[in-house]
C-alpha cells in the first residue's frame, strides 16, 4: 500500500525566510562557551604572572642551594668512599664549609668590620681631595658633597624614607633565605643519587642515559669552575693584601678582598674594576706614587694570573668566552640584581656544558679565514710558501 498523498514530509527541508523578513539573531553555540575559557586563560596567565614574581626569590634560593650542591658534592663522594653515611658526609661537607667560614671571619672579621668602617668614615675626605684634584689637573668641576647628597635624597627620598622602615623585615627575610638555602643544600646533598633515581623514573631508558651523562658532565664543570674562581679569589686577595701592607697603604684587608672577589666573579673588567678602588684610595691619601704602584701591580697580577695561575687552576674548569661571560653577567644582573650577577657564570657554565654534550660539532676545512697568518722569517725569499696554507677556497694571492 502506498502511503496516503496528504500525510507531511518527515525530512522536508526548512523553508527559507521570505524577503524582507528578519533572520535569527541567536549566537551561535559555541560562542558561550569560547568566552568562558578565554576568561578562563586570562585568569591563569594573570595567576601565573603574580605566582612568577612572588616566587622569584625562592627560585633564585633553590638555584643557589642548587649550584652549593654541586660545589659540595665531590666532598660528599670522596667521604662516602672511604665508608661514611651519605647524610653524615653531607652534614660534614656542608658544617665543615661553613666552619671553614666562620675561622675567616673570626680570624680577619674584626679587622675587616674595623678598617671598612674606617674606610666609610673617611669618604667624604677622600671625595673632597678627588674634587681639589679634578679642579686643579683637570679643570672638572665636581659638584660638593652636601649638594650631592640632597639631590639624591630630593629624588630618592621617598624610596630611602619608605625602605628604611623596612630593613628588620629585610635583615629577617635574609635570614629565612640563609636557611632556606642551606636546608635545600643538606637535602639535596643526601639523597645524591635517590634524587637523580626519582628524576630518571620518569623518563624512558634512553632519556635516563642522556640525563645522567648531561648531569654528570655538568656537575663536574660548574664544580670545578666554582673551586677555580674560589682559589683564583683567594690567591689575588692574598697578593694584594701583601702589596698593600709593604706600600703602607690604609685599609688593606678590605681592599684586598673586594680586589679579589671582583676580579674573579666579574668577567672581562673585573680585575680593573676591582683596582680602581685601592688606586683611588693610595691616591687620596698616600699620593701619586704610590697610586702608580698600585696600578703596575694589578696590570702584573692579571698578566701573571693569566699566564701562570689560571691555566693551573682552571686546567679541568670550563673555559667561556669573556664575551660570553659578560653579557652572561649583564643579562643576570639585569634580571635577579646583584645576586642574579653573581650567579651569571656558574648557570652560563651549565648552559655551555649542556651545549657542548648535546650539540654536534663538525671537522674544520682548509682556509685562510679560520687562523691568523704567521710572520714570514727574516731571509725567506719573497716566493717562499706560506707557513699556513691556504684552503682549498683561498684566493692564491692572499698571504
Amino acid at each position: 500500500m502506498t502511503a496516503p498523498q496528504d500525510a507531511p514530509a518527515q525530512d522536508a527541508p526548512a523553508t527559507a525566510p521570505a524577503r524582507g523578513e528578519p533572520t535569527s539573531r541567536r549566537p551561535p553555540r559555541w560562542l558561550p562557551r569560547a568566552l568562558f575559557m578565554a576568561v578562563v586563560a586570562v585568569y591563569l596567565g594573570a595567576f601565573g604572572w603574580y605566582a612568577i614574581e612572588t616566587l622569584q626569590g625562592l627560585a633564585v634560593n633553590l638555584l643557589i642551594a642548587f649550584f652549593l650542591t654541586l660545589a659540595l658534592d665531590p666532598i660528599v663522594v670522596w667521604c662516602v668512599r672511604k665508608g661514611w653515611n651519605r647524610r653524615v658526609a653531607a652534614a660534614a661537607a656542608l658544617g665543615g664549609s661553613l666552619l671553614a667560614i666562620a675561622l675567616v671571619l673570626a680570624l680577619f672579621g674584626n679587622l675587616f668590620v674595623q678598617q671598612l668602617v674606617q674606610l666609610l668614615e673617611t669618604v667624604p675626605a677622600i671625595y673632597v681631595d678627588v674634587q681639589n684634584l679634578a679642579a686643579e689637573r683637570f679643570d672638572v668641576v665636581i659638584p660638593d658633597s652636601d649638594d650631592l647628597v640632597l639631590d639624591i635624597l630630593t629624588r630618592f627620598g621617598n624610596d630611602v624614607a619608605s625602605g628604611a622602615w623596612l630593613f628588620g623585615t629585610t635583615v629577617i627575610g635574609g635570614l629565612f633565605a640563609l636557611l632556606t638555602i642551606l636546608l635545600v643544600t643538606y637535602y639535596l646533598l643526601a639523597a645524591g643519587p635517590r634524587f637523580r633515581a626519582a628524576v630518571c623514573r620518569w623518563l624512558t631508558p634512553e632519556r635516563q642515559q642522556e640525563v645522567l651523562t648531561l648531569w654528570e658532565i655538568t656537575q663536574v664543570k660548574v664544580s670545578d669552575f666554582i673551586n677555580s674562581r674560589i682559589v683564583l679569589a683567594a690567591l689575588s686577595s692574598a697578593f694584594t693584601l701583601v702589596f698593600l701592607l709593604i706600600l703602607r697603604t690604609p685599609y688593606a684587608l678590605p681592599l684586598a678582598v673586594f680586589v679579589g672577589v671582583v676580579s674573579q666573579f666579574v668577567p672581562t673588567i673585573g680585575t680593573y674594576l676591582g683596582g680602581a678602588l685601592p688606586i683611588v684610595v693610595a691616591l687620596t691619601s698616600q699620593g701619586l706614587p704610590q697610586a702608580l704602584g698600585v696600578l703596575a701591580f694589578v696590570i702584573a697580577y692579571q698578566q701573571l694570573e693569566n699566564l701562570y695561575f689560571s691555566p693551573k687552576v682552571s686546567a679541568r674548569a670550563l673555559e667561556m668566552n669573556p664575551a660570553v661571560s659578560f653579557v652572561a653577567v649583564l643579562g643576570f644582573g639585569a634580571l635577579f640584581g646583584a645576586l642574579g650577577a653573581f650567579l651569571a657564570l656558574p648557570v652560563a657554565a651549565t648552559i655551555q656544558a649542556t651545549a657542548n654534550t648535546y650539540l654536534r660539532r663538525h671537522t674544520l676545512i682548509e682556509s685562510h679565514m679560520l687562523q691568523d697568518p704567521v710572520r714570514r722569517r727574516r731571509g725567506a725569499e719573497p716566493d717562499a710558501e706560506p707557513d699556513v696554507a691556504p684552503g682549498p677556497d683561498a684566493d692564491p694571492g692572499v698571504r
